[in-house]
């Protein structure tokens, strides 16, 4: 493809993404699959420029708005070229030459837009704090009471495109020979530096096509995931849910970190999410998984396994917040639940996970948000009112698991992007109270209990 043609693919994705109420990288990947003629490096080089953009939105539809210009893709392409990227606005205005597979030409108020931010930058200082750090109005209050003075670090960090991490399958291999077999497929991978099970993959290597991938020595999982898994602390033998599995992604660490042994339910009330899982499970060679679909959180079958399970996972629906590096579009785009939604979803998904657990068993309860109403006031919610539970601090976990440093500090696993270059993620590790024993009974009521009625 063409400097030009790229360009007006670019506009073409991004116009489907602004049209298509499903997530960005979905829309994406429809896209090219609908256009195969297109080259892996024109994907790549197409792909990467509308995410930048899509990183960039506040900042772009600030300079536009600026210059009383609607934020059209073909705007957004234009404005990114010359503040992104840096580059004059004449060699940028002879893209859209109205050729064959290029960008139709210029209309005057574009022509004008292009004069207007040639030799800007993407940044300007009367931008506000939150347009600069791209962060929409709704999350801005419970962001800084979530990041305190780290709001912009952290902030800026949200930002950067997201390690592509992978996690080794104990079942298959250990961390060396893993590497060993990316090397031979010439992808250069480095031990992440909290899990002991991560690898962290230079570049962004066709993973489904190497053979260390298709064999299920190693998954994509984000290291902080990873962590959220290690928390759950699963033991070879036990009996464990995952109650929100979705691809199952948690549930696959889980139930290698088990050795194959026990049981693992992974459940969900998507029922297709669950039936696409079933293939990665087979790749990874695990065979302790099995699928129950639920209706929803209330369904029949969790009254029936009333205190049944040693571990209960919830990785509950959320806003998504700390995933924002690899999912940029969520921030502006509402394709599900708001907040006012969530939070009591997420509790009733909570206490109904609750009846699973145990007595002396544990209910770890996590999210993909950086929000505090999500987790820690989820979690205090939850204790109020059900005073059987308490909480596991995350330094007494990795202590029995004998893990090393635990990555957070404080009774919470808290993961952010700029302390530990991972997806922001949340997880509590809630411990239900072991069943005392009942009293003996003196002998002498014994005696007197065993002692025949008169007739």
């Amino acid at each position: 493809m063409t400097p030009a043609a790229r360009l007006q693919a670019v506009i073409d994705l991004l116009t489907e993404i602004d049209e298509t109420p499903r997530p960005a990288d979905a829309v994406m990947s429809a896209y090219f699959r609908a256009r195969r003629y297109i080259g892996s490096k024109d994907r790549n080089a197409v792909a990467q420029t509308a995410y930048a953009i899509l990183r960039r939105h506040a900042r772009l539809s600030w300079w536009l708005e600026r210059e009383g210009h609607p934020p059209t893709p073909r705007a957004r392409v234009l404005a990114n070229e010359i503040l992104g990227e840096g580059k004059p606005a004449a060699s940028v205005k002879a893209l859209f030459d109205g050729s064959k597979f290029g960008p139709a030409a210029l209309e005057p108020d574009e022509a004008k837009l292009a004069n207007a931010l040639d030799g800007h930058t993407l940044e300007h200082p009367q931008m506000p704090e939150t347009v600069r750090v791209e962060c929409p109005p709704w999350a801005e209050e419970p962001m800084r009471v979530a990041l305190g003075d780290r709001f912009a670090v952290e902030m800026k960090t949200l930002l950067d495109p997201a390690p592509l991490d992978l996690r080794i399958n104990p079942v298959k291999a250990d961390r060396d020979s893993a590497r060993k077999a990316l090397e031979r497929a010439r992808i250069t991978a480095e031990p992440t530096r909290w899990s002991p099970l991560g690898l962290r993959v230079h570049g962004r290597p066709p993973l489904s096509t190497v053979d260390a991938f298709k064999n299920g020595l190693v998954e994509i999982q984000d290291e902080g995931s990873q962590l959220v898994a290690l928390a759950v602390a699963p033991k070879p033998g036990q009996q464990v849910v995952d109650f929100c599995a979705g691809a199952g992604g948690k549930t696959l660490a889980i139930a290698a970190l088990m050795k194959n042994k026990g049981r693992v339910v992974a459940c969900d009330v998507l029922a297709g999410r669950l039936k696409r899982a079933a293939e990665r499970f087979r790749r990874a060679g695990l065979h302790n998984i099995e699928a129950h679909p639920l209706s929803s959180e209330r369904d029949p079958w969790v009254k029936r396994h009333k205190r049944k399970f040693d571990r209960v996972l919830v990785d509950a629906p959320c806003s998504g917040t700390g995933t924002w590096r690899r999912n940029p579009d969520s921030r502006w785009r509402h394709l599900g639940p708001g907040l006012e939604e969530l939070v009591p979803l997420q509790a009733s998904i909570l206490d109904s996970a609750a009846r699973l657990v145990k007595p002396g068993g544990r209910l770890i309860y996590a999210t993909c948000s950086m929000l505090p109403d999500e987790n820690e006031q989820q979690v205090a919610a939850f204790l109020e009112t059900h005073p059987d539970f308490t909480v596991k601090p995350v330094a007494e976990v990795w202590a029995e698991e004998d893990a090393g440093t635990p990555p957070a500090e404080g009774p919470y696993l808290r993961l952010t992007p700029a302390r530990h270059d991972t997806d922001g993620f949340f997880a509590a590790v809630l411990e239900r109270k072991a069943e005392e024993p009942a009293p003996e009974k003196p002998a002498a009521e014994e005696a007197k209990a065993e002692e025949p009625e008169a007739s």
